[in-house]
């Protein structure tokens, strides 16, 4: 399939900006171990995970979901906020978009005033154009109400011409569900049965393959 040349493109954050995935399911663990319940899998979160932590505890605790919330997000930041990890080439591929005067954005279902401080931390807000966290729009990912956010005030519309780069499969619908065009980067590859139904136009295993393919591109 031939992708159009992007006008804008969106990415997820975790695990497609920034290497977080185990540090998530540490932080899922302990809330999850906190309220009551057994741990997860590394198989079974990847499976079950991708909807914000506010609607996702929501789901599994009701009323409580609070508490759980609170576990997570102390966990997380405690083991994560002074080590975050940047993917290989992310950076390059952020530069390379930028040279060609693309429009670009994040969206994310991390809470939103944590994303900002973390892209903040590793001075990539300077990349983005705007940054779109979880409570932010009105409906959290894979609606697409935050990627008409992102988009706001730039003057392209959500479509083909505008990528949405993320590492699940939550990403993938998001894309389809805006009428992007959604593209899988593999850091956490998502059980095939799952993208059947939102499958990604385009697949990269490293962001060096991304970067490569943006590279001739726009050649």
């Amino acid at each position: 399939m031939t992708l159009p040349k992007p006008k804008a493109v969106i990415f997820d954050w975790d695990d497609t900006v920034v290497d977080s995935w185990s540090t998530a399911l540490e932080a899922l663990n302990a809330a999850l171990v906190g309220m009551g319940q057994q741990a997860w899998t590394d198989d079974e979160a990847r499976r079950r995970c991708g909807a914000s932590a506010r609607d996702l505890f929501q789901q599994l605790f009701g009323d409580r979901w609070q508490e759980a919330d609170k576990i997570y997000y102390d966990t997380f930041n405690r083991i994560f906020l002074n080590n975050i990890r940047i993917h290989e080439h992310m950076e390059e591929v952020l530069k390379l978009l930028a040279e060609n005067k693309v429009y670009l954005a994040v969206v994310s279902n991390k809470r939103g005033h944590l994303l900002r401080s973390e892209a903040a931390h590793i001075r990539f807000d300077r990349y983005f154009d705007k940054i779109v966290g979880a409570g932010d729009a009105e409906i959290d990912k894979p609606h697409a109400a935050p990627v008409h956010m992102a988009l706001l005030g730039s003057g392209i519309p959500a479509g083909v011409d505008v990528w949405f780069v993320g590492d699940s499969h939550t990403d993938m619908l998001c894309a389809l569900n805006s009428g992007c065009t959604p593209i899988l980067l593999e850091t956490k590859p998502p059980p095939d049965e799952m993208l059947v139904n939102n499958p990604p136009a385009r697949r990269f295993k490293k962001h060096s393959d991304l970067m490569e393919f943006i590279r001739v591109y726009f050649t």
